[in-house]
């Protein structure tokens, strides 16, 4: 997080959208207040979204200090010991010159796509430049190297495609490049959509100028002359940045008409904000989508790269794929290729989400194993229970148990798994969690996000959300699991677009690892991780109560009573009770028995 300070105090707040959530402008603007003698930058999330806020303090006499979980009640102490007036705030601190090893687990990382985030004021032109910003295009520009090149240095890369499907993107620019006609498009896609991945929010929040020059390099590869960055509206703090990174770019000469002197390359960028639908993070529904009609998939072929918006040919390429292109460039394809596996080159960001002790980004190179990143980077489990399993590949991905967590991380060792790579979501499970009930959550969120148009997702994800819900209420019947995994396989092998494709992912691979726990909830009417309210009840142990009545005030529906210190009075009512799980949560004797 840290950069080179120009004033004997440099205070560096972490102002990603994770940040903001958690107090970071009040931080800011505290620290403005106090210290006025000091400068004070903003840098996007530098990946542990699990202690913001953090600060970074950069001070001539005691070095830089890395802080956790900063507000204005701890600011005081914070800055008496700067000023040589107090001790130092050891339990918020993270890293110092006499710790340096205080977060190790961002040293277990390879950082490419990630290299600037938290390291520079994301909306600072200026600032990108010290880094070496654009300094790939003007080589590319200044040294007349060819488009024909620069695929050639991409493909020695090994770079594929890191929104999901793993295709070389070397070749697919080869496509798009050796098409007919003069009017080409780029299109970045941040429509990132699945439940706990926020991978190229951060990238576009921290460091939009990389995804910038990313686009440039890609467009002077396939000879485009106009792009798009597809951008969710839920992201406004991504939109913001990137929308100041174009007026920036194009003020000083890197977007608009014969770019650096370069009379053939024209290029410029419009922001197209998307509405939401899951199903535009496929190719060509996002195509629609910028064309003004519904967000729907085409049949291919033609691909998008021959036949793509407005008819013209067209590359689609996600945000982390852009982000890693100046690197590169600059390096040199082959530098990237000595990184990962001989299959999958390079790294892969990775979103850690659900109950891990360090939630948030991280970047680590291709065959790293799934344990090595939820347990040496990620920490292992936030709530002292056993991590059970992992959801990779967000909604399409599939939940693989505690046994295959060696799987190195590379496309094909997970496709074998039954899960994906998808864009980077690692959403954690423990045995709280019911995985058939997981399996219904992630049916109905895609059955929702369904477009409609092919009759096997639109009907046949319905089906399957509504075999899961009879099951989770305990109405389920063994020929009910047969008929879901009948579906299942149905509705991937027969649907038009990726969306109906992988919609079974979870279901599949819940049926496969974890079927014992559908068969509990047919013929035992049990959940085993005490989920399913249609298949549990609520009780007092009153050899544990205290009588304290936190669980009678916190119940929304009444349903709890006694008498206050008086353990033996406590009940609850199971004609009133609704399961919801509020006592279980608010209890400080864990007298609460959930069976």
């Amino acid at each position: 997080m840290s950069a080179q300070p120009s004033k004997p105090l440099t205070i560096i707040v972490g102002e990603g959208t994770c940040g903001i959530a958690a107090g970071a402008k009040d931080v800011f603007d505290a620290f403005t207040e106090l210290v006025p003698e000091a400068e004070i930058r903003s840098v996007g999330c530098v990946g542990m979204c699990h202690d913001e806020v953090m600060v970074e303090i950069l001070d001539e006499k005691r070095g830089a200090c890395l802080y956790r979980k900063v507000d204005k009640k701890n600011i005081p102490d914070i800055l008496r010991f700067h000023r040589g007036e107090g001790e130092m705030m050891e339990n918020l601190l993270i890293r110092s010159a006499k710790r340096p090893d205080g977060a190790d687990y961002l040293e277990r990382q390879t950082r490419i796509a990630l290299r600037n985030i938290g390291q520079l004021d994301p909306k600072s032109l200026a600032a990108y430049r010290q880094r070496g910003g654009y300094r790939s295009i003007e080589k590319i520009i200044k040294d007349g190297i060819t488009p024909e090149k620069v695929i050639e240095e991409v493909k020695v890369s090994g770079l594929r495609g890191r929104g999901g499907a793993g295709f070389p993107t070397a070749v697919k620019w080869g496509f798009a490049r050796s098409a007919e006609g003069n009017e080409k498009y780029l299109i970045c896609n941040g429509d990132e959509g699945d439940p706990g991945a926020f991978m190229d929010r951060s990238l576009l929040e921290g460091d939009p100028h990389s995804v910038l020059e990313g686009m440039l390099i890609a467009a002077y590869a396939i000879g485009a002359s106009s792009g798009y960055a597809y951008i969710r509206a839920e992201y406004p703090l991504a939109v913001e940045h990137f929308r100041k990174a174009i007026r920036d770019a194009r003020e000083a000469g890197f977007l608009g008409k014969s770019i650096l002197g370069r009379s053939s390359f024209d290029f410029d960028v419009t922001i197209k904000q998307g509405a939401g639908a899951f199903v535009c993070g496929e190719e060509t529904a996002l195509i629609a989508s910028i064309e003004g009609q519904r967000g729907m998939p085409r049949i291919r072929p033609p691909f998008p790269a021959v036949r793509g918006l407005f008819g013209k040919p067209t590359i689609i390429n996600n945000v982390e794929s852009l982000a890693n292109l100046a690197w590169i460039i600059e390096h040199g394809g082959a530098a990237y290729a000595e990184i990962g596996t001989e299959q999958c080159k390079g790294t892969k960001v990775f979103a850690l989400a659900g109950p891990i002790k360090r939630g948030g980004l991280v970047e680590v190179p291709m065959g790293t194993t799934v344990r090595e990143v939820l347990y040496d980077i990620g920490g292992g489990s936030s709530a002292g229970r056993s991590i059970k399993a992992v959801q990779l590949g967000g909604p399409s991905g599939g939940c693989i148990p505690e046994a295959l967590f060696d799987t190195p991380i590379e496309y094909e060792a997970l496709d074998a798994t039954g899960a994906i790579m998808g864009s980077g979501g690692m959403v954690v499970m423990d045995t709280k969690s019911c995985m058939v009930d997981i399996a219904r959550y992630f049916l109905e969120f895609t059955q929702i996000e369904s477009c409609g148009k092919c009759t096997f997702c639109r009907i046949g994800t319905l089906r399957m959300k509504e075999l899961l819900t009879r099951i989770c209420d305990g109405q389920g019947t063994m020929e009910d699991i047969d008929t879901l995994e009948e579906i299942a396989h149905q509705v991937k092998s027969a649907s038009l677009c990726g969306l109906g494709q992988t919609a079974p992912n979870p279901v599949l691979t819940t049926l496969k690892y974890f079927r014992d726990e559908y068969v509990a909830h047919v013929q035992e009417k049990r959940c085993p991780a005490g989920v399913c309210k249609g298949l549990i009840t609520h009780t007092i142990m009153q050899d544990t109560c205290t009588g304290c009545s936190i669980c009678e005030r916190y119940c929304p529906v009444d349903a709890i009573t006694g008498v206050i210190k008086k353990p033996e009075s406590w009940v609850i009512d199971p004609d009133l009770c609704i399961n919801c799980g509020m006592c279980v949560e608010v209890c400080n004797s864990d007298a609460i028995c959930v069976e």
